[in-house]
């Protein structure tokens, strides 16, 4: 059964945006079930190192933190952009030292920096263990690293390490 359906959430996840994304039909539904599956069997053929999730109750806490900082980033880069322009704004980059070391822990870091506007992912150095982040407006290095720090390394530790 494993090797038809090597990714059930996947696949289901996968249906269901199918169909939010399209209208709601028989037809839909079955196009939508066939390119599940076949993206489940796609995955199963890169042999995906299984995620170890060790705290599952915080990762509610951890969605609710990035959709908050989503939205006030997405208000505070629209405020610069609309009121101030070029003018007060510095964009930097600045280099921030992690304690995490799952590369789970890790891709989910790298997705939620990238998705908060006004920041970029741009390097990891595996060997430092060190972080290159581009921030639209750097104002204060340190209040960035620890907000990186405090707000998601810290949980990110607790749920993969």
């Amino acid at each position: 059964m494993t090797k038809l359906f090597p990714y059930p959430l996947l696949i289901l996840s996968l249906i269901v945006m199918w169909l939010l994304l399209t209208s709601f039909s028989p037809g839909q539904l079955i196009a939508g079930t066939v390119v599940a599956l076949l993206a489940a069997q796609g995955m199963a053929a890169l042999h995906p190192a299984k995620p170890r999730i060790r705290r599952w109750s915080l990762l509610p806490g951890l969605v609710a933190i990035v959709l908050y900082d989503i939205i006030r980033s997405n208000i505070a880069v629209a405020r610069l952009i609309l009121r101030e322009g070029n003018q007060r704004r510095v964009s930097g980059f600045l280099t921030i030292p992690l304690e995490l070391r799952s590369p789970m822990g890790l891709a989910v870091l790298g997705i939620i920096v990238t998705s908060t506007p006004g920041t970029a992912w741009l390097d990891y150095n595996v060997a430092r263990g060190t972080l290159l982040l581009h921030v639209f407006d750097l104002v204060d290095e340190d209040a960035w690293r620890t907000l990186i720090r405090d707000r998601y390394e810290r949980l990110l530790l607790e749920i993969f390490e």
